[in-house]
């Protein structure tokens, strides 16, 4: 889980010239009252005081909250806390507010933490707070994950609603944290609103996709979300230190472009993912799925360039391990989760009033600029337009579509210029073309040893991949019709108000 792999992912991301098609912002990173939306007040307030020079004089918390053996204390544990969830709050409220389309937050994905609890290297659930706050806006939110491991932190929050539908594939048996089993359904309201897929080693491109496509098919056909949040952790893939599935960069990748097919409102997270170069390539080449671009097989030089030989391409191969989920497993498992999708009869409906605008909402960031008083705080997105200009991004030698040595390797079709505003599709691509903006938080801790030196961690983009006409405009396409925008968030330590300010108080689930 450390930086590095998010400041590598950034790196290709930068280097492949995606920034292009991006609208950069900066994620707030999240405050104590927004994260005890979720987590208890006494959890929240140990995080932010414990330090590795302290930490002896909370023995007694550690071992209530379960910090110290898989979550380690570290220098600046709560600052990469309040990051990462940051980002995928901002993402989410992007989202709600229709300033794009796919959010993504590389840093996010932590879906083991609970309540008042650490768990396997996650201490705040960003992904529920990410969730409690696209409930504000949408009736339904759908919550995909892809990491090996189950997502028990996330199912637990919302096991008991019907407004949030879990679903997990996951390795499951004698393999942390032990859940996610077949059996396991939700409660009360929530019955039959969490769905678990167990898996057993190995599983290959072919049969992940024989199962996952039909499910989701399922869920979207009986559940008809209004969000969807995707956590793509990347221990599945093929050759993870800590994961044993068999997944090759292009299959993991394809559970990605099935999700965007749907063109509804999606939030991309990270997760588990142990082997970084891997964890890099793939979320940097779904990054560009995300806008709408296949990157070339070539990797670019940037700063961690060497990494990635002896191959230097943008690739993980699937390995020869022996898949043991055999096509009568896999159909098993399969008929008794369509059947039990089948049984939710419908999605839920509650009422909903129409979200409130902020005051500026509609301003324009250029108006009476010279008349503007330099003490009073502004909403960063109207900075943002500022800071983000043409001459502030210059393409280096080796930049660009796989830069100046491997530039003939990425698929290119016209040069796109930057800009606020959607840019229109290249004629017979069949992809998106936009803007784009990405959140990207620095994160600290003391475990990044390999860098020799301080982890600061890239995090979050967006992706809005909008209307019919490419013009800016946010809508819900038929499957397959990828034409929009795309956006991201860069930085940490800056206001970024979007709506996640003068919250009312919680979102109550089960009305």
């Amino acid at each position: 889980m450390k930086p590095t792999r998010v400041r590598m992912t950034h790196s290709l991301v930068m280097n492949y010239g995606l920034y292009k098609k991006m609208e950069i912002y900066r994620a707030k990173p999240a405050t104590k009252r927004e994260m005890t939306q979720f987590h208890s007040d006494d959890y929240i307030e140990f995080l932010s005081k414990v330090t590795p020079n302290n930490m002896n004089m909370y023995q007694k918390e550690q071992a209530k909250y379960t910090v110290g053996d898989d979550c380690p204390i570290f220098d600046g544990l709560f600052d990469y806390c309040a990051i990462s969830a940051g980002g995928s709050m901002e993402g989410a409220a992007r989202l709600s507010r229709d300033k794009c389309d796919i959010a993504i937050n590389w840093a996010g994905g932590l879906h083991h933490a609970k309540k008042g609890e650490a768990s396997g290297f996650c201490y705040v659930n960003d992904i529920v707070l990410g969730i409690l706050e696209l409930l504000r806006y949408h009736q339904r939110v759908l919550y995909i994950d892809i990491d090996v491991h189950h997502g028990d932190g996330v199912e637990e929050a919302f096991y008991t609603t019907d407004r949030v539908l879990t679903v997990s594939f996951h390795k499951y048996g004698e393999f942390f944290p032990g859940t996610g089993d077949l059996r396991d359904m939700g409660s009360g309201k929530g019955k039959r609103y969490a769905c678990n897929f167990p898996l057993r080693e190995g599983i290959t491109d072919e049969n992940y996709k024989r199962i996952f496509e039909p499910v989701i098919n399922q869920v979207m056909e009986s559940y008809r979300p209004g969000a969807i949040v995707l956590q793509c952790g990347t221990d599945s893939l093929s050759g993870d230190k800590l994961g044993c599935l068999n997944l090759s960069m292009r299959g993991h990748a394809n559970c990605i472009r099935f999700v965007k097919s749907f063109n509804l409102p999606l939030l991309l997270l990270g997760g588990g993912g142990y082997t970084m170069r891997n964890v890099s390539r793939a979320w940097a080449y779904e990054t560009g799925l995300a806008a709408g671009y296949e990157l070339g097989a070539d990797l670019p030089v940037n700063e961690y360039y060497d990494y990635f030989g002896p191959d230097y391409k943008l690739d993980v191969r699937a390995s020869n391990m022996e898949d043991r989920n055999s096509v009568e497993y896999l159909e098993r498992i399969k008929n008794v989760v369509m059947e039990h999708l089948r049984e939710i009869g419908g999605p839920p409906g509650i009422q909903m009033s129409d979200p409130p605008r902020m005051p500026h909402d509609d301003e324009d960031g250029n108006e009476k600029e010279d008349e503007e008083n330099p003490d009073d705080r502004k909403p960063q997105r109207l900075w943002d337009r500022r800071v983000q200009r043409n001459d502030e991004f210059s393409d280096s030698e080796d930049e660009g579509e796989g830069g100046r040595k491997h530039r003939a390797s990425a698929r290119t079709n016209g040069d796109v210029e930057m800009s606020t505003v959607a840019k229109e599709s290249t004629p017979g691509q069949g992809t998106t073309q936009g803007t784009a903006s990405t959140s990207i938080g620095n994160q600290a801790t003391s475990s990044d040893a390999e860098d020799g030196g301080a982890a600061v961690g890239d995090g979050t983009s967006v992706v809005d991949s909008g209307g019919p006409t490419a013009s800016g405009t946010v809508s819900a396409l038929a499957p397959g019709a990828n034409v929009g925008t795309v956006v991201g968030v860069l930085a940490a330590g800056a206001s970024a108000e979007v709506g996640r300010m003068d919250r009312d108080g919680d979102v109550k689930m089960d009305e």
